[in-house]
């Protein structure tokens, strides 16, 4: 009686304990939401640093860019050209961060070679979405790769007069290509005048993966900010509304450009804040 009393206060203990690290996962992992963040909010920081402060954001999938200082005794930069033994010190910085590497870009290669550098690149460090935006000449090759490497290459929307800052744009580039689609970046589409909701039921079906802002115009400038997510104009929770309506499956990026030096907590509060609006949110 003495050992068993043990043996449950045991299981009890590690019940307990494991509570935090469930808590880690979050619940739109059902619907094949991979929500983490871009590294480029915390480009101020090494690869290696970023990694720390996404992890301590409680999300656990990182998009990376290129040009990032790797950091954390690795030498170079987070290039789709690192040698393969830089490759693999990469990978061990992610995975001893139990993060996953889901996403790279915004990338935008220029030349044919560097365009099949970057599919291998991405096959070997596991990448699910090259986020580009690439020039028209280019998308016949870009096509071609995707459906070789059965990797995605997500269209990027930067802010009007961009090539792909309207969907009409980016539907018209996609072609016959499964692989080929959107990165939806709703806080651009804001800056742009769009509608994100209304962006998003044009894309449907073609959305391929996330970067995820909000954004308010409350500065002297009257340009728009990154905030906290559900506190500015990019309709948040009908966002996710739609995205659950499609059946989206991908990664979710944080994109958060503002407050550079510190902005892990707003990241955090945001992160709180969407998972909160996905429980509320029902769709038929």
């Amino acid at each position: 009686m003495k050992h068993l009393t043990k043996f449950l206060l045991f299981g009890l203990i590690l019940s307990v304990s494991a509570v935090p690290v469930l808590a880690q996962k979050g619940p739109e992992d059902k619907a094949g939401w991979k929500l983490g963040s871009q590294a480029y909010s915390f480009r101020l920081f090494t690869f290696a640093e970023a990694l720390r402060k996404i992890d301590s954001c409680g999300l656990k999938y990182v998009e990376a860019f290129p040009g990032q200082t790797i950091g954390g005794g690795v030498e170079g930069k987070m290039d789709f050209t690192m040698d393969a033994a830089t490759r693999q010190a990469v990978k061990k910085l992610i995975k001893d961060k139990g993060l996953t590497l889901t996403a790279y870009g915004v990338v935008n290669p220029k030349t044919d070679d560097e365009w099949k550098t970057l599919f291998a690149f991405a096959k070997d460090m596991g990448i699910l979405n090259i986020n580009s935006e690439p020039t028209p000449a280019q998308m016949p090759l870009v096509r071609k790769l995707a459906d070789e490497y059965k990797i995605n290459v997500a269209l990027h929307n930067h802010p009007k007069p961009s090539r792909y800052w309207h969907p009409d744009t980016v539907l018209a580039a996609i072609g016959n290509s499964k692989y080929v689609g959107s990165c939806s970046d709703i806080g651009h589409w804001v800056r742009s005048g769009l509608d994100p909701v209304e962006c998003l039921k044009k894309l449907n079906g073609h959305v391929l993966g996330m970067h995820f802002k909000d954004v308010k115009k409350d500065t002297p400038d009257g340009k728009y900010h990154d905030v906290v997510w559900g506190t500015g104009d990019c309709k948040i929770e009908q966002v996710i509304a739609e995205l659950k309506r499609q059946h989206f499956k991908g990664p979710i990026d944080v994109e958060y450009e503002y407050h550079w030096e510190n902005n892990g907590p707003e990241i955090a509060e945001s992160v709180k804040n969407f998972r909160e609006m996905y429980n509320r949110v029902k769709v038929q």
